[in-house]
């Protein structure tokens, strides 16, 4: 059987110990996103099985529409899906099979290496003294500024947590379960949504997206954030409307950001502005990309793929197609 994987940034998947229970089996890797349907098609000619990584490839119905009929199962790394058009799917009699994931702690430690290297400078710095030039900055401290973090999940509540360990007011924004779970562990939580925004130092994003928080940040929230303020992203783009960061910014409302996550990724030759934007600290969707996490997500990949194999699927998001088996 032949196994596609796209969109295998470091060509991770057969290092990974999940490749292994694979043997005997034929694998590609594309370590570049292709969007065209006619091009992506190509690279999943003779393909039964396509390893789909988070959500780096969108499959609407035209791409769905595009594959060669070997195609089979579309076996993803956890358990959203959003990005594929399932219906599509089922009518073509390709299984959808999504489970597993990772844990929050490399998106905690990302969000916090974003935030440091913000409030420090630190691209500025390396940057200069590799051209021989010493101390061209001056950075702003942490301690005694105040941290809004805007959903106290499982993420938001580990940025949070650090926050403290470093000396800094921690208030929380979010739906009443969020705001709740804040509450009892300890944490303030803002007088009103305005007051969070204009009140926060630094506002760091950890939110799913979906239909409800798609343009949920606008330009009206952070047009309220001080000149001195940064906001952090490490979700999801869209969640911030489209064009309302890069205003704001212009604007000076607030006056830096440091973003993990862009509308179309990936983001190459500085087509983004933010990209080229010297407020801005860019990073390329760096989030969960660890070894430990590529390890936990292709465990469940391979689980999926060897269920299929058997006869058995498992974890299918589109279980209607499986009345067409």
């Amino acid at each position: 059987m032949k196994i596609a994987v796209m969109d295998d940034y470091q060509d991770a998947f057969k290092k990974t110990k999940a490749a292994a229970k694979l043997q005997g089996h034929e694998i590609v890797s594309y370590n570049t996103s292709e969007k065209d349907p006619a091009k992506f098609a190509q690279r999943a000619a003779g393909c039964e099985v396509i390893v789909l990584t988070q959500q780096r490839s969108f499959l609407p119905r035209p791409m769905i529409e595009a594959l060669p009929g070997s195609v089979k199962l579309l076996a993803q790394t956890g358990r959203n899906v959003p990005h594929i058009d399932t219906a599509a799917c089922s009518e073509r009699g390709i299984i959808v099979s999504a489970s597993g994931g990772g844990n929050s702690s490399p998106t905690v430690e990302l969000t916090w290496a974003l935030i440091l290297a913000s409030v420090r400078n630190l691209g500025t710095e390396i940057n200069n003294m590799q051209a021989g030039r010493w101390q061209t900055t001056a950075g702003t401290g942490l301690r005694g500024k105040t941290l809004g973090v805007y959903a106290y999940g499982k993420i938001g509540s580990g940025v949070a947590q650090v926050g403290k360990a470093f000396g800094m007011k921690v208030i929380c924004w979010g739906r009443d379960g969020s705001t709740a779970k804040a509450r009892a562990e300890g944490f303030e939580v803002a007088a009103s949504r305005e007051a969070f925004f204009a009140e926060s130092d630094i506002v760091t994003i950890h939110l799913p997206l979906n239909k409800e928080t798609r343009g949920l940040i606008t330009g009206a929230d952070l047009a309220l954030m001080k000149p001195t303020a940064r906001i952090v992203n490490s979700s999801r783009a869209p969640i911030i409307a489209e064009g309302a960061l890069v205003e704001a910014l212009r604007n000076g409302r607030p006056g830096f950001a440091a973003i993990d996550v862009y509308e179309s990724e990936p983001t190459l030759n500085r087509e983004h502005p933010l990209v080229s934007m010297p407020n801005v600290v860019c990073t390329p969707h760096l989030g969960y990309v660890t070894w430990e996490t590529y390890e936990l997500y292709y465990e469940a990949v391979v689980g999926n793929i060897l269920a299929y194999l058997s006869g058995t699927p498992a974890n299918v998001a589109n279980p209607e197609v499986l009345q067409k088996q």
